[in-house]
């Protein structure tokens, strides 16, 4: 029984208990993980130890859905600057779970990396089942027999890679969740990518906004590989909040492993609602901080600048306030923020929310045609080789998350890009939406 389970519908859908994969490096969880929950929402790269920090997701399994949390390889023997953070993320997501998948390698044997989970397990009191990985040829089942020596029950042989035993994981899995039906985040959440190019801060506005030491922090660039989600619940407000990868200007930067991280990164912007554009406001804003502010735009995503580490500058606010207004489309909204101090945290989240209210906004259509007959008074359309003229009849709004207008005009042909931005800032400034991406679909009228 090795079906595949179906991706689950995040509204109104409710949880069964929490599950944590653990494992020594490389022994293939970001492949179970993609495996069970039908994504590639895990790096996947042959380099031991590509997944760092925890992330949460969700897999359906015949009509029970269920939390996984994928954490990075636990070796308590790493002496590199991540091992010890990456063993206490994970003995977090344990301490968090209803039930533990110990993966293994079938290849490598039981190995001093192995027992020394083992003994973390077995005295978590956690239930524990054991996945022998990488037993590609059912004919070798008799393999995984081996590992009854960790102590922590009968092994389960499976291939991760092939999906030989996943079906029946999910059956045991399911079976041994407590079935609390915990509520799942839906559409009714406000969805936040923390974008930035590396080492401006990221993960440290994370905790802080959380309070705790959810992400690994370090001032080592590239420290956060995948995008990872987290729940924040603030005065009946809930917050989708995704962390992301730095996002490097020159593509020949981007290799290998972060190559794929920045493609996490990108898809998180897409599924956001809003994006906080971090800025080191010690270093002033650069030309790749806008870059970055022009993925979120692109992504459809409203946007706030974060001036970070506001605790160590002397910037003048306004300057840069000033600055980003010339230099970006969207001309987003502005908050200092540090960290380490608190300072603007709860502001931030009340811009964001704010944010999140335009971004969903709907213009009465009166309203829009009003404001597009202001438009046409004060400055006609550009017009074309022959003279004629182009000329705006009337607009509705076909979407929002984000806007989306339409504005029916005699000849779309004539819409020029100065013409066309103009009009779109002219609205934004109209309806308040700063920060907002504005799509205007420029249509020829029957």
């Amino acid at each position: 029984m090795d079906d595949a389970p179906s991706a689950p519908e995040p509204a109104g859908v409710t949880s069964a208990g929490t599950v944590a994969i653990v494992g020594f490096p490389n022994v293939g969880k970001s492949t179970l993980i993609n495996r069970l929950t039908e994504s590639r929402a895990a790096v996947v790269h042959e380099t031991a130890g590509v997944t760092r920090d925890r992330k949460e997701l969700l897999c359906d399994w015949n009509g029970v859905t269920f939390r996984l949390i994928d954490t990075g390889g636990v070796d308590e023997a790493d002496t590199g600057p991540y091992g010890r953070h990456i063993a206490a993320q994970a003995r977090s997501a344990v301490a968090e779970s209803d039930l533990v998948l110990f993966v293994v390698d079938a290849r490598a044997g039981i190995t001093p990396g192995d027992e020394e989970i083992a003994t973390i397990l077995r005295t978590s009191g956690k239930p524990v089942i054991v996945l022998v990985n990488k037993i590609d040829d059912p004919r070798r089942d008799i393999d995984a027999l081996e590992f009854h020596r960790l102590g922590l029950g009968d092994p389960v042989p499976l291939s991760a890679l092939h999906g030989h035993g996943t079906g029946d994981l999910l059956d045991a899995i399911v079976a041994r969740l407590p079935g609390r039906n915990e509520a799942i985040v839906g559409d009714e959440a406000v969805r936040v990518a923390i974008l930035g190019r590396p080492n401006v801060g990221k993960s440290s506005l994370l905790n802080a906004l959380l309070g705790e030491q959810r992400v690994i922090v370090s001032d080592v660039p590239g420290t956060t590989r995948d995008t990872i989600d987290t729940v924040l619940e603030r005065d009946g407000t809930t917050f989708l909040l995704v962390d992301t990868a730095g996002l490097r200007r020159k593509r020949r930067q981007r290799q290998g492993i972060e190559y794929y991280s920045e493609l996490r990164a990108l898809e998180a912007a897409e599924r956001a609602d809003v994006a906080l554009v971090l800025v080191d406001s010690s270093e002033g804003i650069v030309e790749q901080d806008l870059a970055v502010a022009d993925v979120a735009r692109k992504a459809g995503c409203s946007t706030l600048v974060v001036l970070s580490k506001w605790d160590i500058t002397q910037v003048d606010l306004q300057e840069m306030r000033g600055l980003l207004n010339r230099r970006l489309r969207q001309r987003p909204p502005a908050i200092a923020v540090s960290a380490t101090t608190g300072r603007g945290l709860g502001r931030l989240l009340d811009h964001v929310e704010a944010l999140f209210a335009k971004h969903v906004t709907r213009i009465p259509t009166p309203q829009l045609n009003r404001a597009l007959g202001e438009l046409k008074e004060a400055r006609p359309g550009p017009a074309g080789e022959r003279g004629r003229r182009l000329k705006l009849l009337y607009g509705t709004q076909t979407g929002t998350r984000p806007p989306r207008m339409r504005i029916y005009v005699n000849d779309p042909r004539l819409v020029t890009r100065d013409y066309g931005y103009w009009v779109e800032n002219e609205l934004r400034a109209r309806f308040a939406l700063q920060g907002v991406p504005v799509s205007i679909d420029f249509q020829r009228s029957e």
